[in-house]
């Protein structure tokens, strides 16, 4: 159980932040852009809850929201080449293959889809639409310090698989795909007739 006794420390006061294995970064480091796009994308899921507390998968959303705390605790401590498996708490296949088994589960209920799909439709929609632009920028920051570090590669299969289940649930919350709003090609480029 994790036991914080003070909330504010004055030791980020300078720019600076201490990682899970006690060393420190300036703020703006890959890693912590990383685990803090993480956060926010927890925190849109929670908007999402809190707005929608009787929406379906709501405990699906809460389990989700758990692993990000995992993913979040995997990306604050920096992973040696040599760590022995078990010896931190890192994202596992198991979670990435439950978030397919609700994808697939999910996804056979749907309308097919005939055209792409604009975010929106109904809030808890929205709300996923917003949730999965998040996730997707999550993961490329994490791609982006998997470039300079070395990052555990579960996190990113997360992350992807992430993004796909929250495009699926806002289908979900739009009448299974029928209130979806769909892209229209050209729509706007349609120029009116001349008048006579």
């Amino acid at each position: 159980m994790v036991y914080l006794s003070r909330i504010y420390t004055k030791t980020g006061d300078r720019g600076e932040t201490g990682l899970g294995d006690g060393s420190r970064v300036p703020k703006d480091h890959p890693r912590v852009t990383a685990y803090g796009g993480v956060d926010e994308l927890n925190s849109v899921l929670g908007l999402l809850t809190s707005h929608h507390a009787d929406a379906p998968e709501s405990d699906l959303i809460r389990g989700i929201q758990n692993d990000l705390f995992d993913v979040g605790a995997d990306l604050c401590v920096p992973q040696a080449e040599d760590e022995p498996a078990g010896a931190k708490l890192r994202v596992r296949p198991e979670q990435s293959a439950r978030l397919e088994t609700a994808i697939d589960r999910l996804n056979a209920g749907l309308s097919p889809l005939r055209s792409f799909v604009l975010p929106g439709g109904s809030q808890a929609a929205a709300w996923c639409h917003l949730a999965r632009t998040v996730c997707r920028r999550a993961e490329r920051d994490v791609v982006t310090l998997s470039h300079q570090e070395p990052v555990n590669a579960e996190v990113v299969v997360y992350l992807n698989r992430l993004s796909d289940l929250l495009f699926v649930l806002a289908r979900v919350y739009n009448n299974n795909g029928h209130d979806d709003v769909l892209w229209q090609p050209g729509q706007s480029q349609q120029l009116p007739e001349p008048e006579a």
